[in-house]
């Protein structure tokens, strides 16, 4: 079998196979229509349009500059969309800030991680908790458990954790809102082969407990099979085919 060009990771298309079963229901959570979005007079997506269901996982495929962040930063509300609608749990949200689609159940999870270097992680969880309507000392205690690793830095600057400890710390503050969708966007880049997998581990599990949705950016086709039934690929902001995970492997 030949490997993707998108594929940086040796991991047999198995055991992807194996963790690629999402606990979907049918209810549609997102849906965006013909949205356009873009930087000044630079029109980046044009006309996008699809859905995710609640508990479903998807991937987003393609090349830099395709509009794969483009589009993450216009769901979560960082970037204004100049048409369309973006929809989620039939509310429309389309001119709604960060903040109220955070609370409304968006989690997001940027390129480059985003933590504060400075704030221990412990801090950096408390942060993730501000302003939401949950116990925080519960909240974190629930994700702890789900992130074990971190337990041992509690009290150590986000700044000296290994780049995937702060991929790890990222996922884990975002978590800690109790998100009903996850946005996702490289969350594979320039960490080891161990926090990969260990990642894989505890987006499935989580995911399958509490049925969250994903919608994940990555450039690791073996990452993306591993946790997703459907990929998207784009080019020049809009979605050109969907395929099966398993397909891209064999490309």
């Amino acid at each position: 079998m030949r490997t993707s060009r998108y594929a940086t990771s040796t991991w047999a298309a198995g055991r992807c196979h194996l963790l690629n079963e999402p606990t979907v229901d049918s209810a549609v959570l997102l849906s965006v229509r013909t949205l356009n979005a873009g930087y000044g007079r630079v029109p980046i997506l044009r006309d996008f349009t699809f859905s995710i269901a609640a508990g479903e996982r998807v991937g987003i495929l393609g090349h830099n500059g395709a509009g794969k962040t483009t589009l993450l930063r216009t769901l979560v509300g960082n970037l204004a969309a100049t048409s369309g609608s973006v929809e989620f749990g039939e509310t429309d949200i389309t001119g709604w800030t960060t903040t109220r689609r955070a609370k409304a159940g968006i989690g997001f999870v940027p390129q480059g991680r985003q933590i504060f270097s400075g704030l221990t992680v412990r801090e950096n969880l408390r942060v993730g908790c501000l302003g939401m309507q949950i116990d925080e000392s519960e909240a974190i205690e629930s994700i702890l458990e789900l992130f074990p690793r971190l337990k041992n830095y509690l009290n150590r600057p986000g700044g000296a954790l290994s780049g995937g400890e702060q991929q790890l710390l990222a996922l884990a503050r975002c978590l800690c809102t109790n998100p009903r969708l996850l946005l996702l966007d490289e969350p594979t880049e320039g960490i080891q082969p161990s926090i990969r997998e260990e990642m894989i581990e505890t987006l499935a599990r989580v995911a399958a407990a509490r049925g969250l949705a994903v919608l994940l950016v990555e450039q690791n086709v073996h990452f993306l099979a591993a946790l997703t039934r459907r990929i998207l690929l784009l080019e020049r902001g809009t979605i050109v085919r969907e395929s099966d995970p398993q397909d891209l492997l064999a490309v």
